[in-house]
């Protein structure tokens, strides 16, 4: 259980680093990770039953006693970022499957990274988890909905299917998750808890291995254009998610927690969604994969400099 714990921990801390290694690895030795894009809805559903497993009872707390806070983040974060991804689409004249995968991250909701990088930052952990959660919750409504107005304009957008995959990949493993954690509770839950960073980060790291390895031609040949629209989407992101705090007049670990929140996506949703609604547009699971790879090392460059300021305020 030690070493396992100790892995946890490694991969909760190196989680962006452990990305970069793989991904770079999937371009030199692809078909060691071919066979995965077959898994990839189950992947992310172990990655969300993960999730699911570390939520308790206190995390709700945030939501009931907090709820301006929480409903502003999640508001901020479902208006701001599919708005940038439209807006980045247009602007770039993308072409269809780019501009469809672009659009399906903008409209995912927030990924649990975001709270890892919220906790590296010194921000508020409770309020970015009550974010999380609310966003997830939300998300099979709200993210079809989204992708079904903004993306109509490039491509046929199902609805109904769409919110089915949500539900089935997100919504139930993630409710087993928490329906587990609280029945069986106790010390062997915690301690149980403690190494699901693993088992979630090696779900991940396969979701984004298996489409490089499954596309390095395309990425080759369109791979820095989409590296700029999706490192604008995110930096943007959090920069307005700064702004509108700012504006607001929040405190710091607040400002933190609701920018980092806002710039980071669950963008293994978004390669899933991308595979089973819009398999005959290929291109579309590349700004999910590339995203996952991209967000991680500016959400710890983020962090960083915000740390930083918070040991200046204090």
């Amino acid at each position: 259980m030690k070493i396992l714990q100790f892995l946890a921990s490694v991969a909760t801390r190196y989680f962006g680093v452990i990305i970069l290694l793989f991904s770079g690895l999937a371009f030199v030795v692809p078909e060691v990770f071919v066979w995965a894009t077959q898994y990839i809805a189950i992947f992310l559903a172990v990655a969300m039953f993960g999730m699911g497993l570390t939520i308790s009872a206190e995390d709700f707390k945030v939501v009931f006693t907090r709820p301006k806070d929480v409903l502003f983040g999640c508001l901020a974060q479902y208006i701001v970022m599919p708005t940038l991804a439209w807006g980045l689409c247009m602007l770039f004249a993308l072409p269809p499957d780019l501009a469809i995968g672009v659009i399906l991250v903008g409209c995912c909701p927030g990924g649990t990274a975001s709270n890892v990088i919220t906790y590296i930052a010194k921000g508020d952990e409770a309020l970015s988890v009550g974010m999380t959660i609310v966003s997830t919750l939300f998300s099979p409504i709200v993210t079809p909905l989204l992708t079904y107005m903004l993306a109509g304009a490039w491509v046929e957008v199902s609805f109904t299917a769409m919110f089915l995959s949500v539900i089935e990949v997100i919504l139930l493993p993630v409710f087993v998750g928490l329906l587990i954690h609280n029945y069986i509770g106790g010390e062997r839950m915690k301690r149980a808890v403690t190494v699901v960073p693993v088992i979630s980060v090696v779900a991940i790291v396969f979701i984004i291995a298996s489409i490089i390895s499954n596309n390095l031609d395309k990425i080759l040949s369109c791979g820095l254009l989409i590296l700029v629209v999706v490192a604008l989407h995110n930096v943007l992101g959090m920069i307005c998610g700064l702004i509108l705090c700012k504006i607001l007049k929040t405190n710091y670990e607040k400002t933190t927690a609701i920018a980092i929140e806002i710039g980071m996506q669950n963008s293994g949703l978004a390669v899933s969604l991308a595979v089973s609604n819009f398999a005959v547009n290929p291109l579309a699971t590349l700004p999910g994969a590339i995203f996952s790879v991209w967000h991680n090392i500016s959400g710890c460059c983020f962090a960083t400099i915000r740390s930083t300021k918070c040991k200046e305020i204090t």
